[in-house]
């Protein structure tokens, strides 16, 4: 029954013109599983009826493309440097998930010339008119114009181990997105734990420290285990909800899908007053 009323409420957005919903997965430092993370939440999200696009912003060193089935065609890389429009840069994975690689040979902090930014506020508007959810897997070390896009997605996902290092740099990157927008609503995901109590733990030391230095609340959208499963898929260039649909990683994973959809009768989030374009523009143009 949830997933007919999940699908007519789908029938009945499409009336009016659609507008993505916008989630940045980051993280303060790589390596922490927030690309397996992105591409998962992705495929989940498409298997339940959702129009998706994972855009991999860490340009040159991006993986999306392999956690996602193989080799892409075009990259933000022929976007950037050859000009190509982003709806050609487009490729097809799992389930019906649309996906824009990162690519490989551009280093640093990706700075966008303003007709690049042009084009790329162009292809954004269009993706918001044609997708239910955009799902931006972000480099750890941004440049300003890419920043601008995590500052402006309606939720943000930090993604920390309970490693002291990467918690304190999770801390860091939400501090720095709530000094841009208070409102900024921060979903916590803490993967690689040895045991629930452990993530819990990693939580409780970032909701501490939220509230204590910022007054600001943070929810928890999951804790995942190590799973010797999530290796094993990612070897075969697999989302590991594909292969292992059941194994623990991939059930925590649907809970958290309920949360950001609201089908566990929790807040999918809150209508702000502007939306993520309006924004982005702002970002960009400073008015």
């Amino acid at each position: 029954m949830k997933d007919q009323a999940e699908g007519l409420r789908l029938k009945l957005k499409n009336i009016t013109k659609k507008q993505a919903r916008t989630l940045a997965v980051v993280s303060g430092k790589g390596g922490v599983g927030k690309s397996n993370i992105s591409s998962n939440l992705a495929v989940i999200l498409a298997k339940r009826g959702y129009k998706v696009l994972v855009f991999d912003l860490d340009i040159g060193m991006g993986n999306v493309n392999l956690l996602l089935g193989g080799s892409a065609d075009k990259t933000m890389g022929d976007f950037i440097l050859k000009g190509e429009p982003l709806a050609q840069i487009v490729q097809k994975g799992p389930l019906g998930v649309s996906y824009i690689a990162g690519g490989n040979g551009l280093y640093g902090a990706v700075e966008l010339d303003n007709n690049t930014v042009k084009s790329l506020l162009a292809g954004l508007q269009m993706f918001q008119e044609t997708y239910d959810y955009i799902i931006f897997d972000m480099a750890a070390g941004a440049g300003q114009a890419l920043l601008h896009i995590l500052l402006a997605a309606d939720d943000l996902i930090v993604v920390t181990t309970p490693e002291p290092t990467a918690v304190m740099d999770a801390y860091s990157i939400m501090k720095l997105a709530y000094l841009q927008n208070e409102n900024t609503r921060f979903l916590v995901v803490c993967n690689r734990t040895d045991h629930e109590r452990q993530g819990r733990e990693t939580f409780f030391r970032l909701q501490q420290a939220m509230r204590k230095f910022l007054q600001k609340e943070i929810e928890l959208l999951g804790i995942l285990p190590e799973d010797k499963l999530v290796r094993e898929a990612v070897l075969n260039y697999t989302p590991v909800y594909c292969v292992y649909p059941r194994s623990s990683v991939s059930i925590i994973l649907e809970h958290a899908v309920d949360q950001l959809t609201g089908r566990n009768g929790r807040s999918g989030g809150e209508t702000k007053n502007d939306s993520f374009m309006a924004r982005l523009r702002k970002l960009f143009h400073g008015k």
